[in-house]
């Protein structure tokens, strides 16, 4: 597949961007810093360069689009729990118009936009099936976030992370008890991949 041939050009490529800050605007490295910064990156780690290039060949089919919509496409379909950086998008869409998949149009706002070409729209056709699983993981995403944002969720989970702290931040603690906590948060585990 066309579109794979080139990945290991474009993680060198993406690498410099990133170190760089090319293309982040007020979305740069910033966003990264502490726990949500960290989570985030988690996430983007879900999808790597060729999955967001098909994202965008896929977005891209149903609309014209800019950079930012497409960042908000993909954001709307996990519910808010996964986001692109402009650091991997921006630098995919000038790859995807090298690779003749995307060409630039200009909009009614005077900002650059995309739209799929032939060739965008055969090489979506080829990877129909890599596209169905990108989709069900980002629709998947957005049920686990909204399922997580339920109050008696947050409320179990916050009384859980109390007693655990509280436990953990004594001194002193003996070993039978760190090796009783060890077996709850197992048990807990298992009962709830059972359930």
């Amino acid at each position: 597949m066309k579109i794979q041939h080139i990945h290991h050009l474009f993680c060198a490529k993406h690498e410099r961007h990133e170190q760089h800050g090319l293309h982040g605007g007020h979305h740069g490295h910033h966003e990264h810093g502490g726990l949500e910064g960290k989570a985030r990156m988690r996430r983007e780690r879900l999808f790597d360069a060729n999955d967001i290039r098909l994202l965008i060949l896929h977005f891209l089919s149903v609309n014209t689009a800019h950079g930012y919509e497409l960042i908000k496409s993909i954001e709307a379909t996990a519910k808010g729990e996964y986001v692109p950086s402009p650091g991997i998008v921006y630098p995919n869409l000038s790859l995807l118009e090298e690779m003749g998949f995307i060409s630039a149009v200009q909009s009614e706002s005077n900002k650059k936009a995309w739209m799929l070409t032939e060739e965008g729209h055969a090489e979506l056709a080829q990877q129909h099936e890599h596209l169905g699983h990108l989709i069900s993981k980002l629709e998947s995403l957005g049920v686990l976030g909204d399922n997580r944002r339920l109050p008696e969720i947050q409320r179990a989970i916050h009384n859980f992370k109390m007693a655990l702290n509280t436990k953990l931040g004594q001194s002193d603690l003996p070993k039978e008890t760190l090796y009783k906590i060890i077996d709850t948060l197992d048990q807990a585990a298992k009962d709830i991949e059972r359930s």
